[in-house]
């Protein structure tokens, strides 16, 4: 009687940790970003970059989920060209490079439509780790290059929603889009506007 009592606690103790592993999972993800920014008169072209971070999920159950990510996202902007800069004469083309990295916390909550496809939506928390923008022109055949500071704002805040395909029990695929809902400048109206596409691989 014993040993049936020991054996079966054996099994209910290998079963809840097997629940406990299937509840909780987490692992690495990294993906393609196509960034933007939005806002009142703000008329920006979008640029590709780049994301790579961690993910947890905890199932509560088999339809609900939370996933809370460590992202490293760097928010670069496209090239632009300018004319007549600084008052030079003749005129001088100016090539100029926008590069913003955040830290970036999402918080997603998910709900699993089917076993394989969930649909994610929570708010996004984003730290600026870096600020740049660089000017690049030739001068009496002189290649010359200033940076300068943005000045964005340190914290960020948005809204995300998108969902996750799982290809199997290790290996899935997200796209997302994030709003940005904070302005980038204490006086202007320029928010972000984030779209990614990701891959990640549970543990």
């Amino acid at each position: 009687m014993k040993k049936t009592i020991i054996a079966l606690m054996c099994m209910l103790m290998a079963a809840g940790t097997a629940m406990a592993q299937k509840a909780f999972t987490f692992g690495p993800k990294v993906g393609i970003d196509y960034t933007h920014w939005w806002g009142k008169n703000i008329n920006d072209e979008s640029a590709l970059s780049y994301q790579a971070g961690l993910f947890m999920e905890y199932r509560f159950s088999n339809k609900f989920a939370i996933a809370p990510e460590v992202v490293f996202a760097a928010h670069n902007r496209p090239k632009s060209e300018w004319k007549d800069w600084i008052d030079k004469d003749p005129a001088i083309d100016v090539v100029t490079t926008y590069h913003t990295n955040y830290i970036n916390i999402p918080v997603m909550f998910k709900y699993y439509a089917t076993s394989s496809l969930s649909i994610d939506l929570g708010p996004q928390f984003g730290f600026k780790v870096y600020d740049r923008y660089t000017d690049k022109w030739e001068e009496d055949g002189k290649k010359m290059k200033e940076k300068h500071n943005m000045y964005h704002r340190n914290f960020d805040f948005g809204l995300g929603l998108g969902a996750t395909y799982n290809f199997n029990e290790k290996v899935f695929v997200q796209l997302r889009y994030t709003l940005g809902l904070v302005p980038l400048y204490k006086d202007g109206n320029a928010r972000n506007g984030n779209a990614q596409l990701s891959f990640g691989y549970r543990f």
